[in-house]
């Protein structure tokens, strides 16, 4: 499995507020979706998202967002290892995901562009 990048997610207040900020700092333009009542940008290596309180509860358990090249072989690496499949894969606007438990304990997303 490569790694080909990370992305920080950021929960914000504000989505509209926090936009502007992120495109200057990160230099592009910000790609807006929406998923489960959920605002989402991504801007550059952020991933800024804003909503309902219960649902940013759930998103702040993942410590960030690791670029593969293919998710299906990410579950199996990452199952060999010994990482917990939590959910996923699943289709996305970009690609596909999953979430997974490392066995430390941390949570995070793993995410493709394939259709």
């Amino acid at each position: 499995m490569e790694i080909l990048g990370a992305t920080l997610r950021v929960c914000v207040d504000d989505i509209e507020t926090a936009i502007p900020f992120y495109e200057r700092l990160a230099g592009g333009r910000a790609l807006r979706f929406e998923r489960g009542g959920v605002e989402v940008a991504a801007v550059g290596c952020f991933l800024l998202m804003s909503g309902p309180a219960a649902e940013l509860d759930v998103l702040r358990k993942v410590a960030a967002t690791i670029a593969v090249q293919d998710v299906e072989e990410a579950r199996e690496v990452l199952a060999g290892m010994g990482a917990d499949i939590i959910a996923g894969p699943l289709p996305t606007p970009v690609g596909r995901n999953l979430i997974a438990r490392h066995p430390d304990g941390a949570v995070y997303e793993y995410a493709d562009r394939r259709a």
